[in-house]
């Protein structure tokens, strides 16, 4: 059952704290052990991007999926990169009502998006609506109001002009189980089935 989205507070003190002092990342597991086998230089082409619809993806493996956008449909490609998890008292701070985060976390997913085929847009992009975090299986409590600019993220909506071949980072905020022992970023396109990209914490 979808948890209902957390009140967050409006005051400026408060956008900071989901994302500013996040204390853990994750790497995603897969078939290369441990390490974080998803970075890459500048210029290094991504892993070959799977096409089927859903399932669970590899550490450093993108998919591709289609997207209705303004202009028309646009082919994406999408890799989750990490997972920011912070504090108890991180998510204490970003409710209106403490308790409303108790035994809770902010996880911070950062995936980044490839434009790969379709017309280039000149406003903000919808690929980043199908993103979403769970954990142990279980669909996180969306962190209403969390900065979409955190470190290393970008704001969706001031994205303009986005090309053939260009890449950006979205970042998705929610809070979940301060006990959970995996973190999974979910993304799909419209009606297919999600892709899952599993991040065990140590």
């Amino acid at each position: 059952m979808q948890e209902p989205a957390v009140p967050h507070r409006t005051s400026p003190s408060r956008l900071a704290a989901p994302v500013a002092v996040l204390a853990l990342t994750l790497t995603a597991c897969g078939t290369g052990g441990g390490e974080d086998t998803d970075a890459r230089s500048p210029g290094v082409p991504a892993a070959p991007a799977r096409t089927a619809s859903g399932g669970d993806v590899a550490a450093g493996k993108a998919v591709t999926g289609k997207v209705a956008e303004g202009p028309g449909a646009v082919t994406y490609e999408v890799v989750a990169r990490k997972v920011d998890v912070g504090t108890e008292a991180e998510a204490a701070e970003a409710v209106a009502d403490a308790a409303d985060a108790e035994g809770r976390v902010p996880a911070v997913a950062h995936l980044e998006y490839t434009h790969r085929g379709g017309p280039a847009l000149t406003e903000g992009s919808e690929v980043h609506d199908a993103a979403a975090v769970f954990a142990d299986g279980q669909r996180g409590g969306i962190l209403v109001g969390a900065p979409d600019d955190a470190p290393g993220c970008e704001d969706p909506y001031t994205v303009e002009s986005w090309k053939q071949g260009e890449s950006h980072v979205f970042c998705e905020t929610y809070l979940v189980p301060a006990d959970a022992t995996s973190v999974e970023v979910h993304w799909s396109e419209e009606d297919g089935e999600p892709w899952v990209w599993k991040f065990p914490r140590r």
